[in-house]
């Protein structure tokens, strides 16, 4: 199982334009799903998954962002989540292109 599909679906499920890498004809507001590192202990696996919301603004960005935080505090009702917990989030809007991102990073336990 990839957790990124397991996010990347259920945030398809709840109405979120979510994709695994930009589009070539990206929607105006959509969520990029990244995993950025994952580890094993004890035969619990913690990964640490990326989302990043993009949007024509700055407001609209971080409105989009909270949406998919509130999706994700309820992550843990799909049986291969027990939990997940927000790591850090930010603007992360790029400089030179200022398309405007931000970017909510969660630390989610999951079976394999």
């Amino acid at each position: 199982m990839l957790i990124e599909k397991v996010i990347l679906d259920y945030l398809l499920d709840n109405g979120i334009n979510a994709y695994a890498e930009r589009p070539v004809k990206p929607p105006t507001k959509y969520v990029i799903v990244e995993k950025t590192s994952a580890s094993e202990e004890d035969l619990i696996i913690t990964s640490t998954i990326a989302l990043s919301s993009y949007a024509p603004t700055l407001a609209e960005a971080m409105v989009l962002s909270d949406q998919v935080k509130a999706l994700i505090k309820e992550v843990d009702t799909i049986p291969s989540v027990s939990a997940s917990s927000l790591n850090s989030e930010t603007n992360f809007t790029s400089p030179s292109s200022k398309q405007y991102r931000y970017q909510a990073v969660y630390d989610i336990v999951h079976k394999e």
